[in-house]
């Protein structure tokens, strides 16, 4: 009796085993259809370099700026040198957000595709643009009821959105489905910490983007402002500093009361032809931080068009902004 009540449990045990096998394998075929096939797209304003974007397939949605009588895209036309040398010389950049059938006309062929599409947006606060995509999904979601398209505002601008992007491209090799990837960059976005410093507030008040008193302060001789991007994705002056080497040490100074406890493997630099304050800087997040891994860029030409030359922040992932 004894033999066989063994042979039962094993039998049983066996099937209960068998059972959470196959209950295994159905749950990761279900996964896998879940997934599905979708692609993160970004706006230009990203500000990555475009070989690291080409390298990982990242379709771009490009805004427009015109100088000097001229409308060039973001990230083709001038190199970032003309560019800053024209604004230099007085020259004004007036920039284009995006329009709804612009962003149809670059979401279609990747639904067409079969593909879903997550979009992580320039920030709202800056620009008409996210409600353009916002808008274009809308409208490419009745004429294709099958397909997935999510549009998040991001609330990040330049690098911070580059950022935001670096981490979601590793969630998604990780194995996350678009609608777990959408709430993770929801759930962190305001993580993304952007610390700014800028030779002087006249472009960012000329395009609307600080206020005019704010702009006063940054007239003053070797005054240096500092700014933040706030949790409605807006530039805030937040403080002054005298003189560039010490705006350069007060934005690594931010920076380490907002990383601990956060992932941070990479962090990034991005520069309005101001290479040299880049790389000093980049030797301050070493020493001070600790993070060897660092991305440096130029700023693109349509937020160097509000920002100027000079511009000079650091991205990193805290606790709070």
């Amino acid at each position: 009796t004894n033999a066989v009540g063994n042979i039962n449990e094993m039998i049983a045990e066996a099937d209960a085993r068998m059972y959470e096998n196959k209950k295994e394998f159905y749950l990761g075929i279900r996964r896998i259809i879940d997934m599905g096939n979708y692609v993160i797209t970004v706006n230009s304003t990203v500000d990555l370099p475009k070989e690291w974007l080409e390298e990982r397939n990242i379709p771009v949605m490009a805004l427009r700026y015109t100088i000097d009588g001229e409308t060039y895209e973001d990230m083709s036309g001038l190199s970032h040198k003309e560019f800053f040398q024209k604004l230099r010389e007085g020259k004004m950049a007036v920039t284009t957000q995006m329009n709804p059938e612009e962003a149809k006309e670059k979401f279609e062929p990747i639904l067409k595709a079969g593909n879903d599409i997550l979009h992580l947006g320039f920030s709202s606060g800056l620009s008409g643009t996210y409600n353009s995509m916002r808008i274009a999904a809308e409208e490419l979601a009745e004429e294709y009821p099958d397909r997935k398209i999510i549009v998040i505002d991001t609330l990040c601008a330049c690098l911070g959105e580059g950022l935001l992007l670096y981490y979601a491209l590793k969630r998604k090799e990780e194995g996350m489905t678009i609608d777990e990837l959408a709430q993770w960059v929801e759930e962190n976005k305001l993580h993304v910490c952007h610390n700014v410093t800028v030779d002087d507030l006249n472009h960012l008040q000329r395009g609307g983007r600080v206020s005019k008193t704010a702009a006063i302060l940054g007239t003053m001789v070797q005054i240096k402002p500092i700014i933040h991007m706030d949790n409605q994705g807006c530039l805030q002056v937040i403080g002054k500093e005298r003189g560039r080497k010490k705006s350069i040490h007060k934005l690594v100074d931010m920076a380490l009361k907002q990383y601990e406890g956060y992932e941070n493997d990479l962090v990034m630099i991005t520069h309005g032809d101001c290479l040299e304050d880049a790389e000093y800087l980049a030797g301050l997040v070493r020493e001070k931080m600790g993070i060897q891994d660092i991305l440096i860029n130029n700023i693109g030409t349509v937020i160097g068009s509000h920002t100027g030359p000079g511009v000079l922040a650091l991205f990193c992932m805290g606790n709070e902004r």
